[in-house]
């Protein structure tokens, strides 16, 4: 029969203190287990080198946090990295061994009357967030403009005080879902994203960390020599290592880092944990020992008859039921405070349940060091340390190797020992593993550092050879990682979080910039908190001016900006676009100018842009040409194309040119990019929208664009590329002018008044009637024919200004030292080949509908002429059909009487 596993019932006679006790025993204990969650308060972000959880070593070697304003600017004298650091610092929560496992752990059961999670302010939030859809999203929306604030608020000289800041606002938001998930249940997705931000605000605690003492040994290492001095001291000599071993260094940095992560989940103890113990130990034992004793009859079951420590495995005989309860509880508990980094705690927790010995056992890690030896005086000082640590530690890897101890036990003296697979048996999750394998590592080089130096004791032989030998390394660790058989560690590998973590400790940035492109190449979209994260840790290690892959980093950034522009984050995205290289960063930008359509934003975007340092005239100039050149449609012959009304696409083309307006500085640009869009309307005689681009220029353009060249104080003309401009935005003008008259021409000429008709066999009063109306019709045919007679000339007088157009033709430059436009050129030869010869019908057009064959006939002339050479635009076809138009009009004229040009027939 196995005693250690049987049921033992428990004591018929028992003191009140424990029958109490016994009827608590069903309460529920919020005590968690390592690695699992806890949904407890958290507590707040706190320097993880301020404060760190008590260590194994790290009484001696804990950096002091430098001063990083002192660190990064030059001529300021340094903080040294290391100082001592007291083995009871967190001593400082007070707590009495009475009492203190009152504070020590919250349950989810008194979170809930536990006022700082719901004062006033902090309900009213969190009623508001449950509303919505998601409140986990909503709750934490604001981080984006925060990180963006934090991250402009301190310049390159504070990049630790930022990642301070960032641990706040995280740890601000990851309170406030907490609150959320308390009254609204364990919505997934609000729970999901308080992970993502406890995930988030712990990688950027060990980033600082980490960076702090890679930043200050960067800076210091012409400073540090690998010289040793002698010591008789373990403890110096332990000094020495972490003081010039950044391996070991960073290594411990690790195990704080984790155990701090430990101490913040676990919170503090709720109220209602209990042991049966209270100053006695197994006293539910001991008074079934003294019960025996008393009446003289042997138990029903058999239990230990000492009460020694090693009793239950020397005598291999069990404890009272409630005894082992007791002790296997505590002994879950005391590996996690000791896997918090909370070993003082764990010793006065054995203390209160009246196990001193046990307390006595977790003392023995400390190195041993007698100051008397060197100080020189004559007053003796106290020594620290234990001077047998060697013992110790070879009698802790045995107990662990014990497979009869409870295998939490086992853990604790694992962890005090360097003895891995014991350890990692109550390891549960990714952290637990990479804690239990650095805490060894840490061990096993100090141990070997300490053989090395000879300041080992014999003892160390009595440790096996595989641990004396072992040769870790960082990579190993994760290597070894990669290979652990329980499931869900191999799943937390994988997760993001914890991958940025293990390049992070590698200070593999390499790596880590290959699985940054691994993930944005990847089909399922990251997680908005995350992308968010990636950014700015980007931009961190560029603060710090360490070597990246460059567009790796562009892709962060633009993936970034995109789920910004996706999320109408307005404010924020110039800031970001002004962190990419200038050519990137103007296509980025253009591309979000694009789609902003509301009018009164566009102004406040350019603003945002000229703030962020970024090159608002060629931004507005590319999204400009891109909007313009978003169609493929060629420049065809008029006969080819109809007329047709604007769409969405010509009126996006026609409110683009507002970006070019808001600065007047860009009114030459406005010009340029107006000219080439209205060349297409007009390409397309798409006439109303090329009227309303043109109508969106401003009237002083010419005129401010060359008072902006004079104020510059130039005597010189503009460049020929603004007044070629110039010129054509005159071109285009007069066409739209002539267009527009020939407009009101025909709508006035097919608005002819209409003859009142007498109808047969019209009575008296009706013929009378129709005289007034005859009177009032040939009143009207009267103005009628005026107005079309103005309006004759108008359209006569605005088509022979485009034939006409002075020096040198219509759409034709008159500076040739302008920078070669291929595009525009041949764009500009097309539309005097589609543009003139349509003119040219309608002038012609006009004059035959108003009688005027005469003036029709002398357009040949004008056609025809070398100095204008109109001719050379027509295609023989055109030129056919407008000769049969003249035709036309000389046989109108002969049949008046006249010669076929209209002057009158000699006898």
């Amino acid at each position: 029969m196995d005693w250690g596993q049987s049921e033992l019932p428990s004591p018929v006679v028992r003191d009140d203190e424990v029958t109490v006790a016994a009827r608590r025993r069903r309460k529920k204990v919020a005590f968690p287990s390592p690695g699992s969650p806890v949904v407890s308060a958290v507590t707040p972000a706190r320097s993880l080198l301020r404060n760190t959880p008590a260590s194994l070593y790290r009484q001696a070697v804990t950096p002091k946090v430098p001063d990083v304003s002192s660190i990064l600017a030059p001529g300021v004298l340094r903080t040294p990295r290391y100082t001592h650091t007291p083995r009871n610092a967190l001593s400082s929560l007070n707590l009495d061994d009475s009492d203190w496992t009152n504070s020590l752990y919250i349950s989810p059961v008194s979170e809930l009357e536990n006022t700082s999670f719901f004062r006033e302010d902090t309900a009213n939030l969190s009623s508001a967030l449950l509303k919505e859809d998601d409140p986990g999203e909503a709750a934490a929306a604001s981080l984006f403009p925060e990180f963006l604030a934090s991250f402009q608020k301190h310049s390159s000289s504070a990049v630790f005080e930022l990642l301070e800041d960032y641990q706040t606002i995280c740890q601000d938001k990851v309170d406030v879902l907490q609150s959320v998930v308390i009254r609204a249940g364990q919505n997934s997705k609000t729970a999901g994203v308080r992970w993502l931000l406890q995930q988030e605000n712990c990688t950027w605690r060990l980033m600082a960390s980490l960076y702090r003492d890679r930043v200050q040994l960067a800076l210091e290492e012409d400073m540090i020599t690998d010289m040793v001095v002698p010591s008789e001291s373990e403890k110096i000599v332990v000094e020495q290592l972490f003081q010039r071993d950044a391996i070991i260094r960073q290594s411990q940095l690790v195990v704080d880092w984790l155990e701090s992560i430990a101490k913040d989940q676990i919170g503090d103890f709720s109220d209602n944990i209990e042991y049966y113990a209270k100053n006695v130990c197994w006293e539910n034992t001991l008074l079934a020992l003294k019960m025996r004793r008393k009446s003289g009859t042997a138990l029903t079951v058999p239990l230990v008859t000492e009460l020694d420590p090693d009793a239950p495995l020397r005598q291999q005989r069990p404890l009272a039921n409630l005894d082992r309860e007791d002790d296997a509880r505590l002994l879950k508990n005391l590996f996690t405070l000791i896997r918090a980094g909370m070993t003082d705690e764990a010793q006065r927790l054995c203390k209160r349940c009246g196990q001193a010995w046990r307390a006595a056992t977790l003392e023995g890690w400390k190195l041993y060091h007698d100051p008397n030896m060197n100080s020189g005086s004559l007053e003796l000082q106290p020594v620290e340390g234990n001077p047998h640590r060697g013992i110790w530690k070879a009698c802790c890897w045995r107990m662990a190797e014990e497979e009869q101890l409870n295998r939490y036990e086992r853990a604790i003296y694992a962890s005090l020992s360097g003895n891995l697979k014991p350890l990692l048996a109550v390891c549960e999750s990714w952290e637990d593993c990479v804690w239990a394998y650095f805490r060894v590592m840490v061990d096993s080089l100090v141990e070997k550092e300490l053989i090395s130096s000879g300041m080992a004791h014999q003892e160390t032989e009595a440790l096996p050879r595989e641990y004396l030998e072992a040769n870790w390394t960082m990579e190993k660790v994760f290597e070894e990682l990669q290979a652990c058989e329980t499931k869900r560690v191999l799943e937390e590998t994988k997760e993001h979080y914890h991958i940025i973590q293990k390049f992070v400790i590698l200070g593999d940035l390499d790596g880590l910039m290959e699985e940054f492109s691994d993930w944005l190449t990847a089909s399922k979209p990251l997680p908005s908190h995350l992308l968010r994260f990636m950014t700015h840790l980007v931009l961190f290690f560029r603060s710090l001016g360490l070597a990246l892959k460059e567009d790796v980093c562009v892709d962060v950034l633009k993936a970034y900006i995109t789920l910004l522009i996706r999320d109408q984050q307005t404010n924020l995205i110039a800031s970001y676009v002004g962190q990419l290289p200038v050519e990137v960063a103007t296509t980025q930008y253009a591309a979000f100018l694009e789609i902003v359509t509301q009018p009164e934003l566009r102004p406040h975007c350019l603003q945002l842009a000229t703030d962020a340092g970024l090159d608002v005239s060629a931004i507005t100039k590319l999204v400009v040409e891109t909007v313009r050149e978003s169609d493929d449609t060629e420049f065809m012959h008029h006969s080819q194309t109809l007329e047709m009304g604007t769409t969405k696409e010509d009126q996006r083309k026609i409110d683009v040119i507002d970006w070019l307006l808001f600065d007047p500085a860009h009114r030459a640009e406005a010009l340029k990019q107006s000219n080439s869009i209205m060349r297409k309307f007009l390409a397309l005689q798409k006439h109303d929208a090329a009227k309303a681009v043109f109508s969106k220029v401003p009237e002083d353009s010419i005129r401010e664009i060359y008072s902006q060249w004079s104020g510059e104080g130039q005597t010189t003309p503009p460049p020929a590329e603004d007044e070629n401009a110039i010129r054509e935005h005159l071109c285009i003008r007069a066409y739209l002018e002539a267009h527009e008259a020939f407009t009101d021409w025909f709508s006035h000429s097919s608005s002819a008044p209409q003859k009142p008709m007498l109808a047969p066999e019209a009575k008296f009063t009706e013929q009378v009637a129709n005289e007034m109306k005859e009177k009032e019709y040939q009143t009207c045919l009267s103005a009628w024919s005026s107005r079309l007679d103005v309006l004759t000339e108008d359209v006569k007088e605005r088509i022979y200004n485009v034939l006409l157009f002075v020096d040198g033709g219509w759409m034709v430059d008159n500076r040739q030292d302008s920078e070669q436009d291929t595009e525009r050129s041949h764009q500009m030869v097309a539309l005097r080949s589609l543009c003139l010869p349509r003119l040219s019908f309608l002038l012609l057009s006009v004059l035959q509908s108003s009688g005027r064959h005469q003036e029709a006939l002398r357009l040949a002339d004008i056609i025809s002429s070398d100095q204008h050479r109109l001719y050379q635009v027509f295609s023989k076809e055109e030129l056919r059909r407008f000769l049969q138009k003249l035709r036309e009009s000389s046989l109108a004229l002969l049949d008046r009487g006249l010669d076929p040009l209209g002057y009158e027939l000699q006898p």
